[in-house]
């Protein structure tokens, strides 16, 4: 049964993020971006008007979310005076209760992801370390990891371009999974993964370590400007590899997009890749390709930033992009996150997608950092 400070606790928890929130502005807001839909030419300019329609949808979940809580929080506290008449349970209070405590921490982390860039969807990379067999196996048991935590979150995924290991596994792999808030989550996966387990590859059954690199950067939309010169695009086509088929050997559908970049604030130049063998059409990897182009150019202007706001915030911990961020050690059962500390011993729920601790572990612990 839960106990009075507990049932205060929640409450108070609840009340914070309505302050945090400001639910009653928020109100007034989606009435007034209500009413400029309602002009005759509202849906002349369509990507105008869908970007208007997302930011009431945005308003409305912030007011129905916290509104569901309030509501779960009353339910609660009148349940607690009904078990004094036998109405109810103690096990129907503590039910309720631990829902009412899921609730309020979904909203506490969506409510840390306040950066623009937080909203979007994500192109994440996995490339396989050294190694061989071993590290290749291990990109894709990563990449089969992300697969499965789109899924649990209802987010569409899809393979832009996957370069197969030689004996199993895979070299590299670029997924965009899209959906709201997608970069948001994933941002915490940014990093290098590290690999101990016997391996089955070993013919010694020795204990080895492997590593695999995850970059995440965000998926841009339609509403995101993003400056790319023509003059520095030139495009190669190549036929896609696959296990066979007419269109395979003899249609050269996949595109491999060249970019001569040139950083605006350092003058350092260098060429950006991309390939895409999405589809069996051409022109629709093209296009693809291209977004991931944009997406990597407004993940540079992001990183620019984050430099500037670290020499800014000197004495804040510093978040090390590149850095080794996370081991699973499969014989002692652990998966443990450096940068956090968080830890658990359920191996096989982590590898099936279930990272929501770890990513909610960062976000508590880095979030306030981030912030502009």
């Amino acid at each position: 049964m839960i106990t009075p400070e507990q049932l205060k606790e929640v409450r108070r928890r609840v009340e914070s993020l309505g302050r945090y929130l400001d639910v009653e502005t928020k109100k007034i807001e989606v009435e007034e971006e209500e009413l400029r839909t309602h002009v005759a030419d509202f849906w002349e300019d369509r990507p105008k008007a869908e970007a208007q329609m997302r930011k009431i949808k945005e308003l409305h979940f912030w007011i129905d979310s916290y509104t569901a809580l309030e509501k779960q929080t009353e339910e609660l506290e009148l349940a607690v005076d009904f078990l004094k008449e036998g109405l109810v349970t103690e096990e129907e209070i503590d039910a309720q209760y631990a829902v009412l405590v899921e609730s309020v921490e979904k909203l506490e982390l969506r409510n840390m992801l306040r950066r623009e860039e937080d909203k979007l969807g994500v192109v994440l990379k996995i490339n396989s370390g050294a190694g061989g067999t071993e590290s290749q196996d291990w990109a894709q048991m990563l990449m089969r990891l992300y697969l499965r935590w789109a899924e649990s979150h209802g987010y569409k995924t899809s393979i832009a371009q996957l370069l197969e290991g030689d004996d199993a596994g895979i070299k590299s792999v670029t997924i965009n999974i899209e959906g709201d808030y997608a970069y948001g989550y994933l941002k915490s996966e940014n990093g290098v993964h590290r690999l101990v387990r016997v391996s089955p590859y070993n013919a010694q059954g020795k204990r080895m370590t492997s590593f695999a690199s995850v970059f995440v950067t965000p998926l841009v939309d339609d509403t995101i400007e993003i400056h790319v010169d023509p003059a520095a695009v030139s495009w190669d086509t190549f036929r896609s590899g696959g296990a066979g088929g007419q269109n395979v050997n003899k249609v050269e559908s996949g595109v491999r997009l060249r970019y001569q970049f040139k950083d605006p604030y350092t003058g350092e130049e260098e060429e950006i890749l991309i390939e895409n063998t999405e589809t069996r059409d051409q022109p629709k990897n093209k296009e693809n390709a291209m977004r991931q182009l944009k997406s990597i150019l407004y993940d540079k202007e992001l990183q620019h930033r984050m430099a500037e706001q670290a020499k800014v915030e000197a004495g804040k911990k510093k978040i090390e992009w590149g850095s080794q961020i996370r081991s699973y050690v499969f014989d002692d059962r652990r998966v443990k996150d450096h940068r956090t500390n968080h830890q658990t011993s359920d191996v096989n729920g982590v590898m099936d997608g279930d990272i929501d601790d770890f990513i909610k572990a960062y976000l508590m612990e880095f979030a306030s950092s981030m912030e502009e």
